[in-house]
């Protein structure tokens, strides 16, 4: 299935995989949608997109306004969400309930809302395309949040496949992955991870960000494929 002329809306598009897979789908002829809460990092992202890529700024946090930015685009062929937040790494015992509601605010309930009222402009034969994470499956000491909303966005997309059908819906589960997303870390600790996971990943390399767009890409096109989620984590479930 060709992506030439489909028209693909990124939710997070402004940056990290959100912008590569944008970038890719642009590469291949279709007309791209980005979307960000920043208009300074949607105007530094179009700069790497063709003059045909349209931006928009949306709060992704607030209902009124994911509904009125897919009133405002109109019928389009694949959604993609691929906001997030900084790595929230903090022990259950020191983590306040509202940091725990924030942590899921964007990454789960954005989806959530941007699927409600996103789907019924979605073309026959399109798609959404959301995004867990290894935490889901492989949790780590600290991540208790981010197990839980990556386990969440994977039980989403597999009720939204029966709930939105014909509509496929799909998920990538990202392993690590250099983003914008690790600055949050102090940059000793945060290489120190990266350098950690290339000795255990079988690929022998942390991910980038144009590696895993190639997944959001494939379930764009896959049509025989639904309710499923895609790892791409270099090998690490398997190490």
């Amino acid at each position: 299935m060709s992506l030439k002329n489909k028209r693909i809306v990124v939710l997070g598009g402004s940056a990290g995989i959100g912008l590569a897979t944008a970038m890719a789908a642009a590469n291949e002829g279709a007309l791209v949608v980005i979307a960000s809460s920043s208009q300074a990092r949607i105007t530094e992202a179009k700069k790497k997109l063709p003059p045909s890529a349209e931006g928009h700024t949306v709060n992704l946090l607030d209902e009124g306004s994911i509904k009125s930015f897919f009133e405002k685009i109109g019928e389009y062929d694949h959604l993609v969400y691929t906001a997030g937040n900084a790595l929230l790494v903090v022990d259950q015992k020191d983590l306040s309930l509202e940091e725990a509601q924030d942590f899921f605010g964007l990454r789960y309930w954005g989806a959530f809302l941007a699927t409600k009222y996103g789907a019924g402009q979605i073309r026959e034969g399109g798609s959404i395309v959301l995004t867990s994470g290894m935490a889901a499956r492989r949790p780590r000491s600290g991540m208790t949040i981010v197990s839980s909303v990556c386990g969440a966005a994977e039980a989403l997309t597999r009720a939204l496949s029966v709930e939105l059908a014909p509509i496929r819906v799909n998920a990538v589960c990202p392993g690590v992955i250099k983003t914008e997303l690790w600055n949050s870390f102090p940059e000793a600790a945060r290489e120190a991870t990266f350098k950690r996971a290339e000795q255990n990943l079988l690929v022998k390399h942390v991910g980038e960000a144009h590696e895993v767009a190639e997944v959001y890409l494939y379930l764009m096109r896959a049509g025989f494929t639904t309710g499923q989620v895609v790892v791409s984590d270099g090998g690490a479930s398997v190490s």
